[in-house]
């Protein structure tokens, strides 16, 4: 109904899991990484857990996406069911053959036993997935948990992850069920957005709807927002479709706070009334948690607070040098805000001054017009070239300047160089011009493809695969203990072993790569910027920060 109005191509709001839309904020990933942990290490049982509507099912989804092709996955949407009919779900969703009209336990569990058995002998891996499971009886949590008994020397045979309410917790903590939480080897309680990520959520989800104009929802909008639905994402959905609904009825440009206040009416009414007066107790326990909580926080911060001062001198050290080689490519005040050339510019000549920013950058020589092309040049000192195509958050995962081919507002292509990012603004080097423009405004001039230069470790070939040695495999050791903040070990392995490939996958899974344990450019350059090694940076880490940052 909007979307023309609005210049959408797309629903920004739609309540359906779209991975496509997913904002990970810093929960969400962290409720992704125990997942991909408790996956990675064979563990029987996974437990994530969180109100409703705060993104389950989401991260569920995009962690199909994470989990390698041997997998056979079990989904099951619904399971208010009884012993036996569970055990059928499992058996269809499997494909697990069994006779026809079976009301037998007995013939259901041996032939999924006998399913569990073959296919690990093939190589693959089996993992149920369980939604809703604070509907689970007790006695199907107690089958569930005898169905994992089958297992190997080294892993189970049987892998469970189990999505549920705050209520599933309750549930798993009955004396009767101690022997099925004692096997919950990763569990997470996802909690809702803060007020900063609702901004952020609500400005991804109509970016990736295709928004070119300014935000219809301002800034005191989107912090009554935040008051409104606690930062439940669904709750958000919704009441911001309503929301959206009721500006274009109005014919506004802008959602006004009049207008989420009546959205807002709209959607709880009925939500209220059916709560009733168990919600105002719940609330009021959550209350009583935030309180134990920010009390908790202020012991944290204090001794935080004498950590950071501890290692002062070196965090200042290492900002400055930092900021040393950002200086050298000057940053100009924030009073432009476009990257708007004359039709007549010649792309040739830019692209030649964004190679010679981003090699500055690299406080590295380059010839304009030499033989040699900038890669090759890179190359014979030290460097060497990645090409892509992606997105800001794919870049802002890399976390290193790069020259972007960014398009004519009249047609044709030509070259800036992004040096840095700062809050919303980026900051590119367009020709001799250092200009800081809205992210916004460089998306929608950027093509997608970008050039970066990094700088690989001696004896890199591409990839570094577990059983590797060498001094490769040293350089590993040492980045990983620099990015996970713990002690580097005096006998430095120089096999790339199981622990180490251990070691390997948490870090990928916590930065957003594929937990594969194969180091390849993406990994080795996220590696080297998480352990302050790696040269330029779009934005300077602190110390001691051990994930990736993925801009929204």
């Amino acid at each position: 109904m909007y979307r023309e109005y609005f210049g959408l191509k797309d629903n920004p709001f739609s309540i359906s899991p779209d991975p496509h839309y997913f904002y990970m904020s810093r929960g969400h990933r962290e409720a992704l990484a125990h997942l991909v942990y408790g996956i990675n290490n064979d563990g029987g049982f996974i437990l994530l857990t969180g109100e409703v509507g705060t993104g389950k099912t989401t991260v569920c989804r995009c962690l199909l996406e994470l989990i390698p092709e041997n997998a056979d996955i079990a989904f099951i949407l619904n399971p208010n069911l009884t012993v036996e009919e569970l055990l059928a779900s499992i058996c269809d969703e499997l494909g697990v053959k069994y006779p026809k009209g079976n009301k037998s336990k007995k013939v259901f569990v041996a032939a999924i036993n006998d399913y569990l058995f073959d296919v690990h002998d093939k190589g693959r891996r089996v993992i149920l997935i369980l939604e809703e499971a604070q509907n689970l009886a007790v006695d199907v949590l107690e089958q569930i948990r005898l169905l994992t008994n089958l297992e190997t020397n080294k892993r189970k045979l049987l892998q469970i992850i189990m999505l549920g309410q705050p209520e599933l917790k309750e549930l798993l903590s009955r004396p009767q069920l101690r022997q099925l939480s004692q096997r919950i080897t990763a569990r997470y309680h996802l909690s809702p957005l803060t007020e900063e990520e609702v901004v952020s959520y609500v400005e991804r989800r109509l970016a990736v709807a295709g928004l070119v104009r300014s935000n219809p929802f301002p800034k005191d909008v989107l912090k009554r927002l935040f008051k409104l639905t606690g930062g439940i994402p669904r709750l958000i959905n919704v009441i911001c479709d309503r929301a959206l609904v009721g500006a274009f009825v109005q014919g506004k440009d802008k959602v006004d706070r009049k207008t989420i206040d009546t959205a807002a009416k709209e959607v709880s009414g009925v939500e209220v009334r059916s709560r009733g007066r168990k919600t105002l107790k719940r609330y009021a326990l959550w209350a009583a948690v935030a309180l134990l909580f920010l009390v908790q926080a202020g012991f944290t911060a204090t001794y935080l607070w004498k950590e950071a001062a501890a290692g002062k001198a070196a965090r200042v050290a290492a900002e400055k040098a930092a900021r040393e080689v950002v200086r050298k490519v000057p940053v100009a005040p924030p009073k432009t805000a476009t990257l708007d050339v004359p039709d007549d510019a010649a792309g040739s000549l830019l692209r030649d001054h964004a190679w010679q920013a981003l090699f500055t950058l690299w406080e590295a020589k380059y010839e304009s017009g030499s033989r040699r092309s900038p890669c090759e040049q890179a190359r014979d000192q030290g460097l060497q070239c990645l090409e892509e195509k992606g997105s800001l958050p794919g870049l802002g995962q890399l976390n290193k300047p790069a020259i972007l081919k960014l398009v004519k507002g009249g047609g044709g292509e030509y070259y800036g160089t992004i040096t840095s990012l700062k809050g919303d603004a980026a900051v590119v080097v367009i020709g001799q011009e250092t200009r800081t423009v809205d992210i916004k405004e460089m998306a929608r001039r950027w093509s997608g493809d970008y050039t970066l230069l990094w700088r690989p470790p001696k004896g890199f070939k591409g990839e570094l695969l577990p059983g590797r040695k060498g001094a490769v495999v040293t350089w590993l050791g040492e980045q990983l203990a620099l990015a996970q903040g713990v002690a580097l070990k005096k006998e430095r392995t120089l096999t790339y072993d199981e622990e180490l490939a251990g070691r390997v996958k948490e870090f990928q899974s916590l930065s957003g790569l594929n937990p594969d344990g194969i180091v390849g450019t993406k990994t080795a350059i996220c590696l080297a910027d998480a352990a302050g090694t790696g040269g330029p940076v779009l934005r300077v880490r602190e110390k001691g920060t051990k994930k990736n940052v993925v801009y929204p």
